[in-house]
């Protein structure tokens, strides 16, 4: 039996606490705390993702159950339902969105070789949002409908890796398009969308940031065909034309020229639309630049079944930003992880191992290596016969 850290603590290891530290410094979140500081309050929750806590009386009764390990496990504090709720509901979410953002540079430089579908050498991102429903009379500071609340989870995902590099979270009634206004454009890198992005006076800034995006037309797009290019219409290429844009205040919002392509896609059986301004990737490449952006949908899906982001363990907007950047760090903490220990197991494989090892005091090699157990059977009988003579 191995005699050292619980699994927790040896998956709590890898995050660099100096830089915790400065995160709480500059949002003072232990000022005037004597007991139960940001540390412990990270730790909790974390703890709560990790497993699947429901609510804050579940953590707080696993966690005393095993009172004798907390020490040893990091969390220093008393753990109790009310102290917990108050600490979400009052201490800066801000210093845990810092962090967040701190692993994610992390887990971007672990990630910067890893394997893309497209051989492309320019680092390129998908950017959507998923909408969380929420209950009005409970969160009444989320507006989205008449009779319905709802937060919006904006992300911009590195699809190497699949790492959120740029996460916004707002209300409901926020318009996608609007977070194009935040995002730092970096120079050569690619931008892929849906066509609810699709704003000519901010996507002429990507143009201007010398960035490239992709994105889909509307139907109701006017544009004029300078020239047109000569394609394979076995891949699926319908047309490659050089566009402006045809409505006059259109064209003052975007004075360049854009790149339209027409694709067949056999698999839906649709005729998809492109715009972009690169001109110098081929037409099939572009398609499958688009294709690629589902990565963003399954991310969504994921940290949606694997982690606690839809039920909130408090009712203000503090507590719940607090929830979902601490779960967002789980996420990037683990994919940290599994590429320091170099583990083949998928992340979701990951998470369920460690929700029932968490209290282990093994090595994590042991419960996280690559291993096929299978029964081994063998010649000789291991039990007895009852019957033999």
């Amino acid at each position: 039996m191995h005699s050292g850290k619980f699994i927790f603590s040896q998956i709590m290891d890898h995050l660099p606490y100096h830089l915790f530290n400065t995160c709480v410094k500059k949002y003072k979140g232990n000022y005037k705390i004597q007991s139960f500081t940001c540390r412990d309050q990270f730790l909790c929750m974390a703890f709560a993702q990790l497993t699947y806590r429901e609510g804050l009386r579940d953590i707080k009764v696993c966690l005393n159950s095993q009172q004798n390990k907390l020490y040893h496990m990091g969390i220093h504090g008393n753990v109790s339902r009310s102290t917990l709720a108050y600490a979400n509901e009052t201490r800066d979410f801000r210093m845990y969105a810092d962090f967040a953002h701190i692993l994610i540079n992390i887990a971007r430089q672990l990630y910067i070789n890893e394997d893309f579908d497209i051989e492309l050498s320019e680092t390129v991102y998908a950017l959507d949002s998923s909408t969380i429903d929420l209950c009005l009379s409970v969160f009444p500071w989320a507006p989205f409908r008449k009779k319905k609340a709802a937060i919006k989870l904006h992300t911009l995902l590195d699809l190497r890796g699949s790492i959120p590099t740029f996460i916004s979270i707002t209300n409901g009634k926020i318009h996608d398009v609007n977070i194009l206004d935040e995002l730092i454009l970096e120079a050569g890198s690619i931008y892929v969308m849906d066509r609810g992005y699709l704003d000519f006076t901010r996507l002429y800034q990507f143009t201007r940031a010398s960035a490239f995006f992709v994105t889909r037309a509307k139907s109701n797009t006017q544009l004029k065909r300078l020239y047109s290019s000569t394609v394979d219409k076995e891949e699926g290429i319908e047309c490659d034309q050089t566009v402006t844009l045809a409505h006059y205040y259109a064209s003052q919002s975007y004075p360049d020229k854009l790149r339209r392509i027409k694709y067949y896609d056999k698999e839906t059986n649709k005729n998809l639309c492109f715009l972009t301004n690169n001109f110098t990737f081929p037409a099939l490449t572009i398609a499958k630049l688009y294709k690629s952006r589902w990565q963003v949908e399954l991310f969504f899906k994921w940290i949606k079944q694997h982690l606690r982001i839809k039920k909130f363990y408090g009712t203000s907007e503090n507590a719940v930003k607090t929830q979902i950047w601490i779960a967002v760090s789980v996420y990037v903490l683990i994919a940290i992880v599994k590429k320091r220990l170099k583990l083949q197991y998928s992340l979701y494989t990951i998470l369920q191992i460690l929700s029932v090892t968490i209290f282990e005091k093994m090595h994590i090699y042991q419960v996280l290596q690559n291993n096929d157990y299978k029964t081994q059977k063998t010649n000789d009988p291991i039990q007895l016969n009852l019957f033999d003579l």
